[in-house]
């Protein structure tokens, strides 16, 4: 009976009650939200490099190397040389290995050297191997395969030339060696997007007339004669390994991590990316508080609803109190009518986001590359909606012992 009396009342006041709902309904469909684009990137940034077992280069920080290496963020303290490179390849319990040459850059975009060993072994949310739309791979000494964002930023298409800066930021050109971009990566939402991809060879051609870092004054090798050299690389920046069993990833990285020849780092890329979350999780809790905020707000509004309607009611109550209602049965009406306001506006919020969800998730994975999976709610989000009910039936109590006490004291002539 209780629950027909509380539907009857909201369906009494169902302007009011629907703006109360439809707030509560936003801001759960934001607090959700923001979870759900958390979770999201969360994955999205540790499936950023998966099935690579170790990241090798300079001895530095796991972190730092994990920057340089993986998202193309900083410079390497030193190379790791060829030699070092070719001991780590042959070891026997490495299954592949993939060299990476950074340092040079392509109007603000990152050019890395590789060989094809990149596009088979590199893996990134899960198991997704990398696509290469439009074109094809390196096949030409200057080819050059770039990234979706690199493409849409500076308009290329297949064929285009490219010239290549040396260092960051730097106004020397090797422009007496155009590269032509010879294929587009369909988007990852990884670095790779915003990465220009050469050869290892490449590399060393475009620096054949420079040394120390400083091109030679007066010496420009003919491109025909390039093509004829030993272009074979003398060091790397660092270089991706897979190994042949997981049991062994903690054997080859103590011999890494004392190698003898030179200080080198091997570093577990899963727990360098959870090293760098927790330097980035600050914003991360911001933003759930922000959103935690807004929920707060609106169950604050359905309560100065409720506390401005009483005056409107007291005659209402006065009524049921000589039909024999007791002052408690007013009491659990009023914290009632909250929590149903509360679960429509769980469920509503429910709602929105997923459609939201279904509009947006392919726009969000092709402009960003975040994939926000739409799945059934999960523990955490049912126990949200469960507090956002429960936190509804708590703040309307104040509202309710004030009914509460004037139906004690109010009889069918109410002063108002």
């Amino acid at each position: 009976m209780i629950l027909r009396l509380a539907f009857g009342s909201l369906m009494a006041r169902a302007l009011t009650v629907s703006m109360t709902v439809l707030a509560i309904a936003l801001s759960v469909a934001l607090f959700l939200g923001v979870e759900k684009v958390r979770t999201g990137a969360k994955a999205s940034f540790a499936d950023t490099i998966s099935g690579t077992d170790l990241i090798v280069g300079a001895r530095s920080g796991s972190v730092q190397l994990l920057l340089n290496s993986v998202f193309r963020i900083g410079n390497a303290t030193n190379n790791v040389t060829w030699e070092s490179y070719r001991d780590i390849a042959d070891r026997p319990e490495v299954d592949w290995i993939v060299p990476i040459s950074l340092g040079d850059s392509h109007r603000q975009f990152r050019v890395m050297g590789t060989t094809q060993a990149f596009f088979e072994h590199y893996k990134y949310r899960g198991d997704r191997s990398l696509e290469i739309g439009n074109g094809h791979g390196l096949e030409d000494l200057y080819d050059a395969v770039i990234g979706a964002e690199v493409a849409a930023t500076l308009g290329y298409a297949v064929g285009d030339p490219i010239v290549v800066s040396h260092g960051l930021a730097s106004f020397t050109h090797h422009d007496d060696q155009p590269f032509r971009v010879a294929g587009i990566i369909d988007r990852t939402g990884t670095p790779v997007d915003r990465t220009v991809i050469v050869s290892l060879e490449a590399i060393e051609a475009i620096h054949v007339d420079w040394q120390s870092g400083v091109q030679i004054p007066g010496q420009s090798t003919p491109v025909e004669q390039i093509r004829k050299m030993d272009l074979s690389p003398s060091a790397v920046t660092a270089a991706l390994v897979g190994v042949k069993s997981r049991l062994q990833i903690f054997g080859l990285q103590r011999w890494i991590n004392t190698y003898p020849e030179e200080p080198l780092l091997a570093v577990l890329p899963g727990v360098a990316l959870q090293e760098l979350w927790q330097i980035v999780g600050v914003a991360e809790t911001a933003l759930i508080g922000v959103s935690a905020m807004v929920v707060v707000t609106a169950l604050l509004g359905m309560m100065a609803m409720i506390f401005s309607s009483l005056n409107e009611r007291r005659r209402e109550m006065a009524i049921w109190r000589a039909m024999g209602a007791r002052p408690a049965t007013i009491l659990g009406l009023l914290v009632l009518e909250a929590a149903l306001m509360a679960a429509l506006g769980a469920l509503l919020g429910l709602a929105l986001l997923y459609g939201g969800l279904a509009l947006t998730q392919p726009v969000v994975d092709s402009a960003f590359g975040l994939w926000l999976p739409i799945a059934p709610p999960n523990g955490r989000e049912l126990a949200t909606l469960a507090g956002v009910i429960v936190a509804a039936a708590l703040v309307s109590l104040f509202p309710a012992l004030r009914a509460y006490r004037l139906s004690l004291s109010d009889g069918m002539m109410v002063r108002i």
